[in-house]
């Protein structure tokens, strides 16, 4: 306390100075028209300055639940899509009892659910990343996750009540099928294990148009991904010289580096079309037994 008063008393003056100053300006405003005016708009635009650099801060502080609201708002967006539904052939009857239909008619094929990576690697061979959506809320191995951005990035293999793994694109033995936007072609989309920004499209033809900086999109020969999602632009084109079709180098569209918000893709019709495969494949590969 008594240093308090010791640094009163030596400051003195210049605290005597400071009121009488403060005092002496308060007149000049109040009773001075164009001071006072010229007053209030320095004040005003220094607390709209101040104001705005509050308003940047607690914007920046809310920005995590701003992203979350806009990544379920995208969701809403994503499950309107015209590619989610088909429309029902006319000769057949359709009980929309147990399909969900559009307002035109079409029934539902995809459903999207939004999801946040919880975990993520891209540095090895066969990465992985997880997200905190479980079978509670309908997610099922088999299903296809894109980025926030729409981009593709990985398939879940695994769930558990709350949470769910991703087998990611950048997954040596995760293959998808992909082609070409311009011309339509066809192969198949895998990560060789060394650069996290590029996959490899195999297969594609010799006879196919394609130029560097052609775009690569998810094929309607996919079970997991609706057809014409972007996966990437090709950055090389080799020959394999050994089946003669090209190796296409494709650069990612998603930053696998940075996933954060995804959605999680249901195709409805999975099950009825795996099922058909397999037992096609028992029906025509498997030897009939020789009945004795």
């Amino acid at each position: 306390m008594r240093n308090v008063f010791l640094f009163l008393r030596r400051y003195s003056v210049f605290f005597a100075f400071l009121v009488l100053q403060i005092i002496s300006l308060s007149f000049l405003f109040s009773y001075n028209r164009f001071h006072r005016a010229k007053f209030l708009g320095i004040a005003n635009e220094v607390t709209g300055r101040i104001n705005t650099q509050y308003n940047r801060i607690e914007d920046y502080f809310n920005l995590k639940q701003e992203n979350r609201r806009l990544h379920h708002l995208n969701d809403s967006l994503l499950n309107l899509l015209q590619i989610n539904f088909l429309k029902p052939d006319s000769a057949v009857r359709i009980v929309k009892d147990t399909i969900p239909f559009d307002t035109l008619g079409h029934y539902r094929r995809y459903l999207y659910r939004d999801a946040t990576v919880v975990y993520n690697t891209v540095s090895s061979q066969k990465n992985y990343f997880q997200l905190n959506r479980g079978s509670k809320l309908g997610i099922r191995d088999n299903m296809a996750v894109i980025s926030s951005d729409g981009y593709p990035v990985g398939i879940v293999v695994n769930v558990s009540n709350n949470f769910s793994e991703v087998m990611s694109l950048l997954h040596v033995q995760n293959t998808v099928n992909a082609s070409l936007k311009k011309g339509g072609e066809f192969g198949t989309l895998q990560w060789d294990g060394k650069d996290p920004r590029y996959l490899s499209l195999k297969n594609i033809p010799k006879s196919a148009d394609v130029k560097k900086g052609d775009t690569i999109l998810t094929s309607t020969y996919s079970y997991n991904f609706p057809p014409g999602f972007i996966i990437g632009t090709v950055a090389d084109i080799s020959m394999d010289n050994v089946t003669g079709f090209f190796t296409l180098k494709v650069k990612t569209a998603a930053d696998f580096f940075n996933l954060q918000q995804v959605h999680v893709i249901e195709n409805l019709q999975y099950d009825e079309q795996v099922q058909l495969f397999n037992d096609t494949r028992k029906k025509i590969e498997q030897p009939k037994s020789v009945s004795k």
